[in-house]
């Protein structure tokens, strides 16, 4: 069987994506790129905005529009709350919710599931679309936090952990596998273990996987502030744990954060973020914030745009408030216009890009170790090659070799509208079989 797959949302549906892929392929069926090629559509869907369920709808019919005889498979948070819906789209063949995610690719296959604990079947990269030098691994599922906009909790239910011994062997899979990086993820990442009574679940999961693995680079993804101690970030004497900390506010104003029912403040915040730094030399910080929620007026955003300019974050995820329905905040009173929101949006994905300019200026000259993710072209000097630094800033750099999955050394030169450009200098790492091309 042909099966293409495709998601919408977080890096928890990505990894859950890049997890399904394995699985398919460990049962001898292929991952196609093209939706055109495949037998079997596998859609990974969203709900956290009304944006992302109305594109969760188009790529199903985006599938049949492909090859009218393949059959979908649709699972996700969107699916979680709206299975009527997804149900009626032509093609839709099954609708899996979020408590039997685990087991799609068998009821999809009607074959058992293997474990990542043996030799690795083939030594690669993801197949077709996957394929990647960075892996995600879900290590947590569902929340039990209680914001007011927020439709996650409804969609995933209760915080849940995967099993420590259960994470380790993926991740030595994925080492095997010549990956290098493994990033962890959850709906609520920082509340690892306390499902089980492990209030430092977490920090133990990351001490593991430092002291019993060797990928070269293991990085957390988004952390609610509230989850984190400043001796958390004795982690980062480990110089394997990326430079980089995803810690969500949503408001820099303490009465919208209230009405939020965010565990936090601008205080806290502060004192976390200058805790943080002081422990990691040359850590990014990036944030979401979200614009227009309910009762926002212009004073609020005023006092949240003061704050964001004084945590210098090195950039922005900025959303416009999205009524979901079963939230709080979808009955408060006060809504804010779409006109608002957008201008409001606009402003702070300005300061964004300013903010963002700003700590990559400060990294100019010096350098810094990338893990090139792919080539995006090629110039008479050589192949145009992409990736990243262990902070999450994205470097481009000519190069006579494809260094795709490779770990270099590499000048910090210039910075031009998102990207720093640089100069290769020395090969840090490099897996042992030759480079997937993405």
């Amino acid at each position: 069987m042909k099966v293409h797959l495709k998601m919408v949302g977080c890096r928890l549906n990505q990894s859950e994506i890049e997890t399904m892929a394995r699985q398919f392929s460990a049962m001898g069926h292929e991952i196609v790129a093209r939706p055109e090629d495949a037998d079997h559509f596998v859609l990974n869907t969203c709900a956290v905005t009304q944006e992302a369920a109305k594109t969760s709808r188009k790529f199903v019919r985006d599938f049949l529009r492909a090859n009218p005889r393949a059959e979908t498979t649709v699972t996700g948070c969107y699916a979680q709350i709206a299975p009527g819906d997804i149900a009626t789209l032509p093609g839709v063949r099954r609708v899996v919710d979020n408590g039997d995610k685990a087991q799609l690719v068998s009821q999809i296959t009607g074959e058992s599931i293997d474990e990542f604990d043996s030799e690795p079947i083939e030594r690669s990269a993801l197949p077709g679309n996957l394929g990647r030098t960075r892996a995600f691994v879900k290590v947590q599922d569902g929340c039990d936090n209680t914001c007011t906009f927020c439709v996650t909790t409804i969609a995933r239910g209760k915080g849940r952990s995967r099993a420590l011994e259960e994470v380790l062997r993926e991740v030595n899979y994925l080492e095997d596998c010549g990956f290098q990086e493994a990033v962890l993820t959850g709906v609520h990442l920082g509340s690892y273990g306390h499902d089980r009574g492990e209030r430092q679940g977490l920090r133990n999961l990351v001490e593991t996987l430092l002291r019993e693995t060797s990928l070269p680079r293991l990085r957390l993804s988004s952390l609610e502030p509230w989850d984190l101690t400043p001796d958390f970030f004795d982690l980062w004497r480990n110089p394997r744990l990326c430079r980089h900390l995803h810690l969500p506010l949503q408001s820099g104003c303490d009465a919208t954060l209230k009405r939020m029912r965010r565990h936090t403040s601008q205080e806290d915040f502060r004192a976390l973020a200058q805790a943080a730094r002081a422990s990691i030399p040359g850590l990014r910080i990036t944030s979401d914030v979200i614009v227009g929620f309910p009762g926002e007026s212009e004073d609020e955003f005023a006092e949240s745009e003061r704050f964001i300019r004084e945590m210098a974050f090195g950039g922005l995820h900025v959303f416009r408030y999205s009524s979901r329905p079963g939230t709080p905040a979808s009955r408060m009173r006060r809504q804010i216009s779409t006109a608002t929101k957008k201008a409001r949006s606009s402003k702070l994905l300005a300061l964004s890009e300013t903010l963002e300019r700003h700590f990559a200026e400060q990294l100019l000259g010096s350098k810094q170790a990338v893990l090139w993710e792919q080539v995006s072209g090629a110039t008479p000097e050589g192949f145009v090659n992409c990736g990243y630094t262990d902070n999450y800033l994205r470097i481009r750099a000519v190069h006579p070799r494809d260094l795709s999955n490779v770990i270099t050394d590499t000048r910090l030169e210039s910075y031009n509208m998102g990207v720093i450009h640089g100069k290769v200098k020395e090969v840090l790492s490099a897996p042992d079989f030759p480079a997937t091309k993405n």
